[in-house]
């Protein structure tokens, strides 16, 4: 695949990871006895390849595009939800606009295939506003392929270009989330594909779906995927068959993310499902990616078991727009802070045990 020229995602550093553990069983604890914070300070040393002891420059970028399944009535809002979303974002109104500002982050808003006329952003805006549309949303994956794979090519491209403007700009920690009415079952034909789960397993409530609805939504899943025929080992198929311009864009940043060596919060299911789709192109990404939390959706466990990451936090959330992600970012600006600012037991004079 072209738009994956230029990559390099290998192993995390041994050496940094190495020498993280050595400095956090120095500190002033018992050893392991912070836990989860010390695993994450020493993941974040094996992927920067450097040991990590402030994150000074969070910031959070969500996709938005619109999806043709929608006129299925797959969700029990419209496609124009998707475009309002995005105005709510820039104004600095919706969830991830509160949650990005109280973990200190800078908030990216990224069209890439919104619907109807080009997004104007207003003056006063709550984050910054990237207009890069690939196609005015997708087509109808019920009844043919949602992209060529011209336009997921093109979305890819898209993700990776705005992770590079972001870490050349100083971004030492990046979060990913989405808007896009509609693709929690892009996402869910996405993950049965490639997992080979049957489309009931992989099906939620997304945006509130009755029991009735979500049966609906699974059935109208299984006629993509017969439809299309795809194999669990051709992601790239899949992604352009059933995926959605926003979550091929999220395959691109979370790809280059990893290449870059920047650590990257996974949020929900679409975000997970897009890292799956990217870990099936690239085997040895899944590393360097860290699971914000699991939401409710029951895809997402499923995703996340087949990356083998464990999300941080459960909070029953699945409102996407990149919220978990925000909500794990003082996590691991915590974890960076204990391994940079704690004393070791030489430097407090404090009696280490026998």
């Amino acid at each position: 695949m072209t738009a994956l020229e230029g990559l390099a995602i290998g192993p995390l550093d041994a050496d940094a990871m190495a020498a993280a553990a050595d400095r956090l069983d120095r500190l002033t604890k018992p050893p392991g006895s912070l836990g989860r914070l010390e695993a994450l300070a020493v993941q974040l040393a094996g992927i920067r390849g450097d040991l990590v002891t402030d994150i000074r420059r969070p910031a959070i970028v969500v996709f938005a595009a619109d999806h043709g399944v929608t006129a299925r009535g797959v969700s029990p809002y419209p496609s124009a939800v998707t475009r309002q979303m995005v105005a709510n974002f820039l104004a600095g109104g919706a969830a991830v606009s509160v949650l990005a500002r109280a973990a200190g982050a800078d908030l990216v808003v990224v069209d890439v295939g919104v619907a109807g006329d080009p997004i104007e952003a207003p003056a006063a805006r709550g984050a910054r506003f990237v207009a890069d549309r690939v196609a005015n949303g997708t087509r109808d994956l019920t009844v043919e392929p949602a992209m060529t794979g011209d336009e997921a090519a093109g979305a890819i491209a898209v993700g990776r270009r705005v992770v590079r403007d972001l870490v050349g700009g100083g971004a030492d920690l990046l979060a990913v989330g989405e808007m896009g009415i509609g693709n929690t079952t892009a996402a869910s034909a996405l993950v049965a594909a490639l997992t080979g789960r049957a489309a009931v397993m992989v099906t939620g409530r997304g945006t509130g779906l009755d029991p009735a609805g979500i049966r609906r939504k699974a059935e109208l899943i299984d006629v993509a995927l017969r439809r299309h025929r795809l194999a669990t080992d051709d992601p790239a198929t899949a992604l352009a068959g059933v995926g959605g311009l926003e979550i091929a864009a999220l395959v691109g940043a979370i790809l280059e993310a990893a290449s870059l060596h920047v650590p990257l919060l996974l949020d929900g299911f679409i975000t997970g499902a897009a890292a799956l789709v990217a870990a099936r192109l690239v085997p040895a990404l899944p590393p360097r990616l860290i699971a914000a939390h699991r939401s409710s959706e029951p895809g997402h466990a499923v995703a996340l078991e087949e990356l083998g990451l464990r999300p941080l936090l459960t909070l029953d959330l699945r409102l996407g727009e990149g919220s978990g992600a925000a909500l794990a970012i003082p996590i691991v600006r915590a974890a960076a802070r204990i391994l940079g600012e704690m004393a070791t037991f030489e430097d407090a004079g404090v009696a280490n045990r026998d």
